[in-house]
C-alpha cells in the first residue's frame, strides 16, 4: 500500500485518520510539532493498531526540515492537517495565523514540489462558508469566511487547487469539515486541548469532570429553535473514514474536487448539552454568555457530494459522539491521576 504522511498527525483528527489508516494496510508517517498534540500519541497509535509508527517531529515552516522528512521518508501523498484552529484566537492574533496556516502550507507545498510528491489531502473548514444564505449548505454555496481562520482556510485551499490547475501537482482533496467530536472507541486518543478549550465538546466534557465550573453558551438570541448556535457535528472516527476515502480517490485520479463533510443535520448547543446529560448521566451546569466575534447561527452540510464522488456517509450519531467523548474524557482522567 502507499506510504502517506500526516502533518499535524498525533493531533485529533489526525491520529485518528492514522488509526484508519493503519487498520487499511497504508504505510502511515506522522509530521508534528507538538504545539497541541501529545507526545505519547503514537504509542497510544501502538496500543490501538499493534503498529509502530515512524514520528518527525518538526513544524512545517521549516522547510529544510519538511525537505529533510521528504527525503527520509519518500511519500506517495501527503494528509495536511497542521495549522491553528481557533475561531477566537486568530480574532485575536491574525499575524499567528496568517504564519502557521498560510506561511506553513506554501513551505509544505514547496518541500513537496521539490521532492516530486504530487498528491495531496486537505484539512479545510465549514467556515470557508461564512454566513450562508441557506441551510444546507452545498459546495457550490458562496466563500465568504467570516473569521481569521476561515480566511486562511480559504487561501491555503485556494494555492493548493491552484498548484493542480497549473500542473504544479497532480491531484488534490479539498474536505470542508463541520464540528468533529467523539473520540476513538478505546478511549485512547481523543480531542486533548492544550489550554482552555476551543471547541464544544471538549469543554461540555471538563465541567461535567468539575473541572470547569459552567459552560457558557455564546448567544441564546440567534434566530434559531432555542436560541443558541446551531452546527453540524460529527463523530471524528466517521471523519477518518472519509479522509481515507478521499484518499483513494487522490491516490487512483488527478484532478481536484472539494467536498462538505458533515451528518446533514445540524444540532443546536443545548440540544448538545441535552444529548450528553441524557447519553452520560452527568449533569453539565452552563451559563449564557455573550455571542462571540465571527460566530454564526447555523451551520450544517448538505454531504451529498461526498456521498457521490466517495462513496462515503456518516454513520455514528450524536449518542456516539457523546459517549466516546466522554469515555476518552474519563480514561484520561484517571490516566494523569485525576
Amino acid at each position: 500500500m502507499a506510504r502517506i504522511l500526516l502533518t499535524g498527525g498525533a493531533g485529533f483528527i489526525g491520529s485518528h485518520t492514522a488509526v484508519v489508516l493503519l487498520e487499511r494496510g497504508y504505510d502511515v508517517v506522522l509530521l508534528d510539532n507538538f504545539s497541541n498534540a501529545a507526545r505519547d500519541v503514537p504509542e497510544r497509535l501502538r496500543r490501538i493498531t499493534g503498529m509502530t509508527v515512524p514520528l518527525i517531529e518538526a513544524d512545517i515552516r521549516d522547510e529544510t526540515a519538511m525537505a529533510a522528512a521528504l527525503a527520509a521518508f519518500p511519500v506517495d501523498a501527503v494528509i495536511h492537517f497542521a495549522a491553528k484552529k481557533a475561531v477566537g484566537e486568530s480574532e485575536a492574533d491574525p499575524l499567528l495565523y496568517y504564519d502557521a496556516n498560510i506561511v506553513g502550507t506554501v513551505r509544505l507545498l514547496s518541500a513537496m514540489r521539490r521532492a516530486s510528491v504530487g498528491r495531496i489531502v486537505f484539512s479545510s473548514s465549514a467556515t470557508v462558508y461564512g454566513e450562508p444564505d441557506r441551510c444546507p449548505i452545498a459546495e457550490d454555496a458562496a466563500l465568504r469566511a467570516a473569521n481569521v481562520y476561515g480566511r486562511t482556510k480559504l487561501v491555503m485551499e485556494g494555492m493548493i487547487t491552484d498548484l493542480v490547475r497549473t500542473g504544479v501537482m497532480d491531484a488534490a482533496a479539498v474536505l470542508r469539515y463541520f464540528n468533529p467530536v467523539g473520540a476513538h472507541p478505546s478511549g485512547l486518543i481523543g480531542e486533548e486541548p492544550r489550554s482552555e478549550p476551543a471547541n464544544l465538546m471538549p469543554y461540555l466534557c471538563q465541567v461535567a469532570e468539575r473541572k470547569r465550573p459552567h459552560l457558557n453558551v455564546f448567544g441564546a438570541d440567534y434566530k434559531t429553535r432555542d436560541g443558541s448556535g446551531v452546527r453540524d457535528f460529527i463523530h471524528v472516527m466517521d471523519l477518518a473514514e472519509a479522509h481515507e476515502a478521499a484518499l483513494r480517490r487522490v491516490l487512483a485520479r488527478d484532478g481536484d474536487f472539494a467536498v462538505n463533510l458533515g451528518t446533514g443535520v445540524g444540532y443546536s448547543v443545548l440540544e448538545m448539552v441535552a444529548a450528553f446529560e441524557a447519553t452520560t448521566g452527568v449533569k453539565v451546569p452552563y451559563k449564557i454568555a455573550p455571542r462571540r466575534a465571527g460566530d454564526i447561527a447555523e451551520c450544517y452540510a448538505d454531504p451529498s457530494l461526498a456521498a457521490d464522488l466517495l462513496g462515503w456517509r456518516a454513520g455514528r450519531g450524536v449518542e456516539d459522539m457523546c459517549r466516546d467523548a466522554w469515555r476518552w474524557q474519563s480514561r484520561a482522567a484517571l490516566t494523569n491521576g485525576e
